[in-house]
């Protein structure tokens, strides 16, 4: 008996349905009578949605189906569809570049997003509503590092990036007792003090045993 690979068989257009779908599609598009033609579109159609019934509730879940039994049929399948047969040109169609934003981040574990805020802060005109932006700035970058670094970080380092970063317009008197302590914040960020000693333990080697490994027992 000689063994089929799938590795000598054609490639599946839509994967996710697998090769019987196909090759009932394929044998759809083969049958000369429409009626019949039809009919055996039909169950296909139900067999497809019976694959994915969490998707039965989305809208116009029916005429995706149609049109992946087109797509299937590499557009050849001639059928009464209740749903407009698609083009083959819509499916080729390659998507629009995506433009990303240019331009260097100063501190990467920031974000672009908080450099804006930054630069947002220091256009406030009144000094009082500057410096209460300052300390929620300064809070929300102390978050952001938490979770990047997966552990604690000293309130004056954060004073210090964000002088830095506004050049040296924003700064904080006395940052330990300023912003929120790094026990709320770690807490607010889900990050626990076992990871963060996970994260520091990761990748160290246990140091052996004195004696050369475990005692016989005697």
């Amino acid at each position: 008996m000689k063994i089929s690979y799938n590795s000598a068989r054609p490639d599946l257009i839509i994967p996710e349905y697998g090769r019987s779908i196909h090759n009932m599609v394929n044998h759809c598009v083969s049958i000369e009578d429409r009626e019949e033609r039809n009919r055996c579109a039909r169950a296909i159609i139900s067999i497809m949605g019976n694959l994915f019934p969490q998707l039965r509730d989305v809208e116009d879940f029916k005429h995706k189906l149609w049109d992946h039994l087109h797509v299937m049929s590499d557009f050849q399948l001639d059928v009464d569809s209740p749903y407009e047969k698609p083009k083959k040109e819509t499916f080729q169609t390659k998507p629009s570049k995506v433009n990303y934003p240019k331009g260097n981040i100063k501190f990467g574990h920031y974000g672009k997003t908080i450099e804006h805020i930054i630069e947002e802060v220091v256009k406030e005109p009144d000094l009082e509503a500057r410096k209460e932006l300052a300390v929620a700035t300064a809070n929300l970058m102390k978050r952001t590092y938490v979770v990047w670094n997966q552990g604690s970080v000293r309130d004056e380092v954060i004073a210090n990036d964000l002088k830095r970063m506004s050049g040296r317009v924003l700064t904080i008197e006395n940052p330990e007792e300023t912003l929120a302590s790094t026990k709320s914040v770690m807490q607010q960020m889900g990050v626990t003090q076992n990871q963060n000693k996970n994260q520091n333990n990761r990748g160290r080697k246990r140091s052996p045993r004195k004696g050369g490994g475990r005692k016989k027992r005697n």
